[in-house]
């Protein structure tokens, strides 16, 4: 991965090799080259033919890019120090003060563009549903069906045009790249501003087109996008910058805000902020602190107030077809829940169905995705026809399955008003006083046919039979149309699926069961849920939220555990399939069980290059040319020092802005103290969107190349090292936690020399370890 600094380790030169950048002459060419004393050291290359040959790129969204790790480390190094020791109190003050003022950001600017793609939805939708309701009505049916698919087809083609050509990294859901990059994992798109404007309009026009997706997902991408975009001070290729974001221009602020970012996106996308805090919590971030939780819960409780109150203001009608939809809640608190011994017994069948349902959905999603992805390497026309071909087939589907349903006479009760196009009723070709229970679900937003399922004291609204069709027709068009190319959310296909289950469950079980057949349907959406993401804490908080209903929290905690513990037990939850799938090389919390039979030193890869704490210029630009390392250990050797030891480690990005500045010498000497002055640490600063210094950038001299340069005050003297014989179980768990993107591995006994080799995150890749050594089994 890491071209990028993957390599870094010592091995990162991987994927270099395989594209013919290096051979092993080169290598030995290189290595006569380098200074006398380090030929002393080093006879030859360490490592030259353990290779790490795991990929350098990654999809993202549809789009096939190179990635890199995450510098999630403090860089204690000398200009650093001197920073910290000279910021004033004022200084400080305002660096606190920018956290929670971009918190509040991110917090308004995720909840006004929540609300923005709930309008629209609502209205165009809504639109193009009253069009086809109104030809309906007049019994034009072909002029209906034309509408329909006209209108469905121009969107789906919009929305596939702009993720084909504007920003293919912004197909998909979205939170498997947001929760690669809070492990620690970067590619040039994945929050770009140009994703950020796809993933919004896309997503419109995509749930609008009538796909079975969801606008959910993609939330919790363009929170992280935003947050992303104000906490790197805007976008130089944009001309959007702010100087006085000056101090967050390294991972690790980037790491918080772009957590807090995702948490309101759930926050936005469910009206549910304490569900959106528990999100990132659970499944987003790879790394938390107490001070992080505040900040993310004021960001969800900003999203909340502001949701408030652009609902209050569409309360008056002022917000076309809005009206009180759109901002889903399913308010189920109005039905009573008592229940015994029988509906404990129906609840745990739910959660049974749900997890086999759930991963059968996952490994059929990993079977379409991989389908897929072949025919979106073709280019930008396959993805658009694609996504037509499946618009076509979803249109006919909802167009067409309503005509195999018989007309169902209105309830009798006068509140319920049945004759309208509007609310759970739907005519369709029924006369007046009847209704089309098919076309009730088929020919309505998501948002509105989830209301219908989870409508409580109407357990005979939907035929037993129409909720057949209808689940088999949602649990096959959700698994088709997720790897289009549209930003798509799997949340709202797994809730309607469930919910058509659970209520048909509900049906099955009313004779020994008191619950109400609309409970029954939020406990099957809560049962696939589990199922397929494998979460319950968060589930179980978004669920509450989303109904309004405390009093049927034991029986969500239920089936959410039953449905996760069964689903286990076959696969994966989808979100870990699909980073899996993107080849993103995901840091697993937990260390597989054979890295307990290998030490570190067992896995470090090769070549190993390194610097003199005063290298010569030549040298630093020939290893910069030649490998794609992203860190090099920096040694102190005699005369500087009675014996070699390890300085620290010294990152590729500094080490060209060093050579720009061109701080060089004639002599082998220390000159530190002119670094010290002529730069500081804001010059070291990680640039926005990758717009760093590049090694093309730099102009150095013939002359200039045979001169010195001291790297102490840009080294980082205090490297998370492990000794060569800690188990790689131990080593894999301390690199997870600690958010690292170079572990030094240093030799246990003396006389040798101070380095053994860098590990990255490559290195405990199941791909690098079991090609190393094949007898190990993966699952033992």
């Amino acid at each position: 991965m890491d071209g990028e600094g993957s390599s870094n380790h010592i091995g990162g030169m991987n994927d270099l090799e395989n594209e013919g950048f290096l051979d092993g002459k080169e290598i030995e060419r290189y290595w006569s080259e380098i200074s006398e004393k380090s030929m002393i050291m080093y006879k030859e290359p360490l490592l030259t033919k353990r290779m790490n040959t795991t990929s350098q790129i990654a999809i993202v969204g549809a789009n096939v890019c190179s990635i890199e790790s995450l510098d999630y480390e403090i860089v204690e190094n000398e200009l650093f120090k001197q920073d910290w020791r000279s910021r004033k109190k004022a200084q400080i003050f305002q660096y606190v003060v920018l956290k929670w003022a971009l918190a509040l950001l991110i917090g308004l600017g995720t909840g006004l563009v929540g609300f923005f793609n709930n309008i629209a939805v609502e209205n165009i939708a809504g639109f193009k549903l009253l069009l086809t309701s109104d030809f309906m009505s007049q019994k034009k049916y072909f002029k209906a069906f034309a509408a329909y698919a006209s209108c469905n087809i121009g969107l789906a083609a919009a929305a596939a045009a702009l993720c084909a050509f504007i920003a293919p990294a912004a197909a998909g859901s979205g939170i498997p790249e947001v929760k690669a990059y809070l492990n620690g994992i970067d590619a040039h798109s994945i929050l770009a501003p140009s994703t950020l404007f796809v993933k919004i309009f896309g997503s419109i026009l995509g749930v609008s087109a009538g796909f079975v997706v969801g606008k959910e997902g993609p939330m919790v991408h363009t929170g992280a996008c935003i947050a992303s975009l104000l906490g790197q001070g805007g976008s130089r290729k944009y001309h959007l910058t702010w100087s006085w974001l000056k101090y967050f221009k390294n991972d690790q602020d980037r790491r918080d805000l772009i957590t807090c970012g995702a948490a309101a996106g759930v926050a936005a996308a469910f009206r549910a902020p304490v569900g959106g805090v528990l999100f990132a919590l659970e499944e987003a971030a790879s790394w938390w602190r107490s001070a992080l939780l505040w900040r993310t819960f004021f960001t969800t409780a900003v999203v909340a107030i502001v949701l408030r109150a652009f609902i209050e203001y569409c309360w008056t009608g002022k917000c076309g077809l809005f009206g009180q939809g759109g901002l889903i809640m399913y308010d189920v608190s109005a039905a009573t829940e008592t229940y015994g011994v029988p509906d404990i017994l129906a609840v745990l069948f739910l959660g049974v169905i749900g997890g086999i349902f759930g991963s059968l959905y996952n490994y059929l999603v990993d079977k379409v995705l991989r389908t897929y992805s072949i025919i979106n390497e073709k280019g930008a026309r396959f993805k658009i026809l694609l996504v037509v071909t499946i618009c076509i087939l979803t249109t006919c589907c909802s167009f067409g399955l309503p005509w195999f349903s018989k007309c169902i006479a209105c309830p009798a009760d006068p509140a319920v008003t049945c004759s309208t196009e509007s609310g759970n009723f739907k005519r369709f070709q029924c006369q007046s006083g009847y209704y089309n229970d098919l076309a009730s679900l088929f020919l309505n937003t998501n948002d509105d046919a989830i209301r219908n399922l989870f409508s409580t004291s109407t357990r005979h609204e939907f035929r037993i039979s129409s909720l057949f069709i209808f689940f088999a027709a949602i649990y096959c068009l959700g698994i088709i149309t997720y790897g289009i190319a549209v930003p798509s959310g799997l949340f709202i296909p797994v809730i309607l699926a469930g919910a058509c289950y659970g209520r048909l469950v509900g049906r099955l079980f009313a004779s020994i069961s008191k619950l109400d057949t609309g409970l029954f349907a939020l406990l099957g959406a809560a049962s696939f849920l589990g199922g397929t993401m494998r979460m319950t804490v968060s589930l179980c908080v978004i669920l509450l939220e989303l109904t309004n209903d405390l009093l049927l929290l034991p029986l969500v905690m239920l089936v959410l555990l039953v449905s996760k513990t069964v689903a286990d037990s076959f696969n994966k939850g989808v979100y870990d399939q699909i980073v899996k799938l993107k080849g993103l090389p995901y840091m697993e919390a937990h260390a597989e069980p054979y890295m307990k039979y290998l030490a570190a030193r067992d896995v470090v890869s090769g070549p190993l290059v390194t610097f003199s704490g005063i290298e010569k210029v030549g040298n630093i630009m020939h290893a910069l040319r030649t490998t794609g390392h992203n860190g090099f250990p920096v040694i102190d050797e005699p005369p500087f020092t009675d014996a070699p030891e390890l300085c620290g480690l010294v990152l590729r990005s500094h080490l060209l802005v060093l050579l720009k500045g061109k701080s060089f010498s004639r002599n082998q000497v220390h000159c530190g103290g002119e670094i010290l002055r002529k730069y500081a640490a804001l010059d070291f600063a990680k640039a926005g969107s990758g717009k760093g210094v590049k090694l093309e950038d730099l102009n150095i001299e013939e002359e200039e190349m045979e001169m010195y340069v001291d790297l102490h005050p840009i080294t980082n003297a205090s490297p998370y090292t492990v000794v060569e014989t800690m188990s790689l179980a131990k080593a894999a768990i301390l690199f997870r936690q600690v958010g690292l993107r170079h572990m030094c591995v240093v030799p246990k006994s003396q006389g040798r020399p101070p380095i053994v080799g860098i590990l990255t995150r490559h290195d405990f890749m199941p791909e690098h370890i079991l090609g190393l050594y094949p007898h190990l089994s993966p699952h033992k």
